[in-house]
């Protein structure tokens, strides 16, 4: 009974070495794709509208788009709203699948899109730099066009301006404090 504990052991720190091998192969972060610009309706084009919500009707409405962008795919990411943006994956390593829990602090730009600061991450046991999981996620995991993973940066970016709400219609933050649990949205639709 002894050996086999041995052996099961042995057998799983290999694979767990075989694993972070091969993450470590992947290399560095490389190029990051460059933050595209902003693609906003100008002021005095459009009726604005400010939306206040929480964080759980916003992790509700993007985990909504998240879905609606990959028709019918499995879901690459789960997004949780905190104390932090929580993004819940799976890497698929050798054939094992390896759950990845990332943590990000939020940041809203001049331009209304967000940035999500890595702040911490877990991938499975393993201790592996944060911009190598991201570069390992954004070349394995389909992700929508307007969730840019920049592993060198240790940041995915939303472009909120890119989400398809509807047609003639932005939407930009203006406050992520989630603390106070208060997110404030922008929302612009195009005058006719």
């Amino acid at each position: 009974m002894n050996g086999w504990k041995i052996a099961f052991f042995t057998l799983s720190g290999a694979v767990a070495a075989g694993v972070a091998g091969v993450l470590f192969l992947v290399g560095s972060a490389g190029e990051s794709q460059p933050i595209p610009a902003a693609d906003l309706i100008g002021p005095g084009e459009a009726n604005v509208l400010t939306v206040r919500t929480t964080k759980k009707d916003f992790e509700g409405i993007a985990n909504t788009y998240i879905r609606e962008a990959m028709k019918g795919e499995k879901l690459p990411v789960q997004m949780k709203v905190k104390d932090d943006v929580i993004l819940y994956s799976e890497l698929t390593v050798f054939s094992f699948r390896l759950p990845v829990v990332m943590h990000f602090d939020p940041i809203v730009r001049k331009d209304g899109n967000l940035i999500l600061k890595q702040s911490s991450m877990e991938l499975g046991q393993l201790n592996i730099p944060p911009s190598t999981v991201l570069k390992v996620l954004r070349d394995s995991v389909k992700l929508p066009s307007w969730m840019i993973v920049r592993p060198k940066e240790e940041e995915l970016f939303i472009d909120l301006s890119k989400v398809p709400v509807a047609k003639d219609v932005s939407v930009r933050a203006k406050t992520f404090n989630l603390e106070k649990d208060e997110i404030l949205l922008e929302v612009s639709i195009l005058k006719k």
